[in-house]
């Protein structure tokens, strides 16, 4: 079930908004003070493009000041839209039976986008 649901994602989206991620990880690795988040842009972009069967947890030092003051200049600097914009399809999605488990994975997607400092990916 999750390699075909992984399929269906990519096709109806989720490469597209994969390759948005990456692009917007390159562009703040032009800079060196956007390098740290140019590498959670890159893994929000890995894992938008298979969603299915992975896990977004908390890290081992994810209580750290710096993951902290990164997440908030992240939320300030965009990261807030972002998180809306998945928890808007996430709702529309579950509106219906079939399109419940894609909305899961919007509300996966919305928290890692919302605050991405100190989570991995299992």
């Amino acid at each position: 079930m999750n390699l075909i649901g992984n399929i269906i994602w990519l096709i109806f989206g989720g490469l597209a908004a994969a390759l948005g991620y990456i692009v917007s990880g390159f562009l703040f690795c032009i800079t060196i003070i956007g390098i740290p988040f140019g590498i959670q842009c890159f893994k929000i972009g890995l894992f938008t493009l298979m969603p299915f069967g992975r896990e977004v947890r908390d890290g081992a030092g994810s209580t750290g000041c710096l993951s902290t003051l990164f997440n908030i200049i992240w939320i300030f600097t965009g990261g807030i839209w972002v998180a809306l914009c998945h928890l808007f399809f996430g709702v529309l999605l579950t509106i219906t039976i079939i399109g419940a488990p894609w909305g899961r994975q919007h509300f996966k997607l919305m928290s890692l986008t919302f605050a991405p400092f100190g989570k991995e990916i299992l």
